[in-house]
């Protein structure tokens, strides 16, 4: 039986490797030792931060809300209780959307949400 000689695939995953550290810095873009490090470890990252990229979206969606709101006398907290009690299902990412770009529809959403509120509270 031949020999094998494992070059071929060595040198693809290396290729690999190098590929997903291009733009790195120093030894880290063409060492192997190094770029294989720095690659794990910025795999770590992109995992860890697309669940902190949901968070602070969410967190900016209320944070517009709450603006938005503010401007008819409610506050955040109201408002979402509001929009639970008159049964309105729209998320928080599509009422930013519309306090944005439609003011108009976002205003008849939060006379909704304010009808459905008790008046003395």
């Amino acid at each position: 039986m031949a020999r094998v000689k494992r070059g071929v695939t060595s040198h693809a995953k290396h290729k690999k490797v190098f590929k997903a550290a291009k733009g790195f810095y120093g030894r880290r873009k063409n060492t192997i030792r190094a770029a294989k490090a720095a690659v794990d470890r910025s795999m770590q990252y992109a995992t860890r931060d697309r669940k902190a990229k949901k968070r602070t979206m969410r967190s900016l969606w209320i944070q517009r809300l709450n603006a938005a709101v503010r401007e008819f006398g409610l506050t955040y907290s109201r408002f979402i209780d509001g929009l639970a009690k008159a049964g309105v299902e729209v998320d928080r990412k599509v009422l930013s959307e519309l306090a944005i770009s439609e003011p108009a529809a976002f205003k008849a959403i939060v006379e909704k949400a304010q009808a459905a509120l008790p008046a003395a509270a």
